[in-house]
């Protein structure tokens, strides 16, 4: 079973208590890494620690701010309302909420909506795999010719493998930075690009970093080795990734 980060955002001390203890007292299956008391803050949390779930108050002001969702560049995480006010149920579906619950929380209303959660990420999960393995049957071919397929939470976009700078590992997701400015994060790690991306002029020079050897446009070597890319762009070659890359572009 999946493990589910949440965050809390909540101005009621009590409900913020009751949540953590909950999530101590079921550290098998759920984690509160956060919280705070205000969707404005909220949104910031939500960035920093990319949450699958948030316990969320829908105060008038909280879900004035709904649409900061919109400029997050990954998945979106689930939501359960918390209210004492029972008219907000209807809002809780409006806005997409897996759960409404009524204050005063208790156990085992936690318990059947945070397996309203992992049963609905558990189902999403499964999609996205058999999207995945459709994709990567399709990376192999389309890559012989020159493109890679780069699938998102909601979309596939087809590449020209040219027009990639680099490629920066971003946890399980995979940022692609185009030559027009461009940036592509995708639901795959960078790893599962690599095989692809190394049989077609790219080299990887860091941990976080495949960058695309027809696009650099020189080598400093001062206090290691940069590689520049158009824009003003830098990157660093790990020490341990030198001497392979020097004799990878046959310098």
């Amino acid at each position: 079973m999946k493990l589910i980060k949440a965050i809390i955002i909540e101005s009621n001390i009590d409900v913020i208590r009751q949540l953590s203890n909950f999530a101590e007292e079921n550290s098998v299956i759920i984690e509160v890494c956060d919280h705070s008391g205000n969707f404005i803050e909220g949104i910031e949390l939500i960035k920093k620690h990319k949450p699958d779930l948030v316990f969320l108050d829908p105060t008038d002001d909280n879900l004035a701010s709904f649409d900061l969702l919109k400029e997050l560049d990954f998945n979106i995480p689930k939501f359960i309302f918390i209210s004492d006010d029972k008219n907000k149920a209807y809002e809780a579906f409006q806005y997409n909420a897996v759960d409404f619950l009524l204050k005063t929380l208790n156990f085992n209303g936690l318990i059947v909506s945070l397996y309203k959660v992992i049963k609905l990420i558990e189902m999403e999960i499964s999609f996205q795999n058999q999207k995945l393995n459709l994709i990567s049957n399709f990376s192999s071919e389309s890559s012989s010719n020159g493109f890679i397929a780069i699938s998102s939470s909601d979309k596939i976009e087809l590449i020209k493998l040219e027009d990639i700078l680099y490629c920066k590992a971003d946890g399980k997701y995979t940022e692609f930075v185009l030559l027009n400015k461009q940036k592509i994060l995708s639901s795959k790690n960078l790893g599962e690009f690599t095989p692809v991306l190394l049989n077609n002029h790219f080299f990887r020079i860091h941990h976080s970093y495949v960058v695309n050897i027809k696009q650099i446009i020189k080598i400093t070597k001062k206090d290691g080795l940069y590689c520049e890319f158009p824009h003003g762009i830098s990157l660093p070659v790990a020490k341990r990734r030198q001497e392979e890359f020097v004799k990878f572009l046959k310098l």
